[in-house]
């Protein structure tokens, strides 16, 4: 799956880095960037009880209430499954559009463009932290340290990005947009969207000129994502860049045995499909290839998490300890690391939730699994494209 994160990334650097510009245009004086409009989606602020597993690994546990600098109880969270731009930025006309889009549930126009740190090039965003922070993942959106360095106009990166610039936290560095300036480093935290490797407040944003409006965060989570980016290209226009986040590949090889007994899948598409047939007949493969990409990338990040979850599946060491098992014909004890088993052991767990017998039971069996009622819809909607793009 490393190749099609990489070609997301890179097409979403594109969208805000051609449509910005390395050295984007200042806003006009008084300008306000880009503004809140979670309250016209449906992000009813509730608790999510603590996880099985991690999205985007290796993030892991949502908090059992996030809450905001002062105190009040931050969004459920909102899952970003496009990005799109549009040439000089989004217009009001365009959000309006955008939000009256079949099943559309939550839009967030975001300032960008593609700045230099150290010399070195970053694609960063920003919006208001009051509509920012419901966007990212979990443990970012429970962070007080992240919003609190996010509020005093820090920049804050992902991990890969300090780590290639090494960015030391507290430490000033000099950044070339619109204008040079001298910005302090954060702290890193996962952000949540390929090809994003920043982000800072409005006032920041305005001080180095990034472009207002310049992308738009669209959550569908019901939505066919190949007709919603369709949609998307006819309402925005030719020259807009579309993006999904939610990619549909499944990784043709594993990490371990590479040359596996007779019978042994020899993939994770394989896996996928022979884990559903021998492990909990009736759920299908799909579920379980959703579930692998969102919580680890098909193994590509397995841990272990803050919270302490490991593998391709990312169990937690409680849960693994009453559903791992041995599988494929293996001998010894279950690893939660070794695909063979972890893949087995999450449609164990899953059948035995109900998974088989699909609708509502299948959705409750995915919620028992990661609680989080977004996180469901993602699953679905991903296992979704994969039944449409492999059949």
């Amino acid at each position: 799956m490393g190749g099609g994160l990489l070609s997301v990334a890179v097409a979403v650097a594109s969208c805000i880095g051609a449509l910005a510009g390395d050295r984007a245009p200042a806003p006009p004086a008084g300008h306000q960037s880009a503004d809140p409009i979670l309250a016209q989606a449906d992000v009813a602020s509730r608790p999510d009880p603590p996880r099985v597993g991690a999205t985007d690994a290796p993030r892991v546990s949502a908090p059992a209430r996030a809450t905001d600098l002062t105190g009040a109880a931050a969004p459920r969270l909102v899952v970003p499954d496009v990005i799109a731009a549009v040439p000089g930025g989004a217009t009001k006309a365009d959000l309006t559009k955008i939000r009256k889009l079949s099943q559309v549930r939550a839009v967030l126009p975001i300032a960008g463009a593609r700045i230099t740190v150290n010399g070195k090039p970053l694609t960063v965003l920003s919006a208001p932290a009051s509509a920012l922070r419901p966007w990212t993942p979990p443990e970012t959106a429970a962070s007080r340290a992240v919003w609190s360095g996010f509020a005093a106009g820090d920049l804050i990166t992902t991990a890969s990005a300090a780590r290639e610039l090494r960015l030391v936290s507290g430490r000033e560095y000099p950044v070339a947009a619109a204008v040079r300036a001298t910005v302090p480093f954060g702290t890193k935290a996962l952000l949540g969207i390929a090809g994003v490797d920043a982000i800072v407040n409005p006032s920041r944003a305005r001080q180095l000129g990034l472009v207002p409006n310049v992308a738009v965060l669209i959550n569908a989570p019901a939505a066919d994502m190949t007709a919603l980016v369709a949609r998307l290209k006819t309402t925005l226009g030719e020259k807009s860049k579309v993006v999904r986040l939610v990619p549909v590949t499944v990784s043709t090889s594993l990490p371990v045995d590479r040359n596996p007994p007779k019978g042994k899948p020899t993939s994770y598409l394989a896996l996928f499909k022979e884990s559903a047939a021998q492990y909990c007949p009736g759920l299908s493969w799909t579920v379980l290839a959703a579930i692998g990409q969102i919580e680890s990338g098909d193994g590509a990040n397995v841990g272990p998490s803050k919270a302490g979850a490991l593998g391709p599946m990312q169990f937690l060491a409680s849960t693994w300890k009453i559903w791992g098992i041995t599988g494929f014909g293996d001998t010894g004890p279950p690893d939660v690391m070794n695909p063979f088993d972890a893949v087995p052991s999450a449609a164990r767990m899953l059948c035995a939730d109900g998974a088989a017998a699909g609708g509502q039971a299948l959705r409750q069996a995915i919620f028992d699994y990661n609680h989080a009622t977004w996180y469901v819809d993602e699953v679905l909607t991903l296992a979704g494209e994969y039944a449409r793009e492999f059949g």
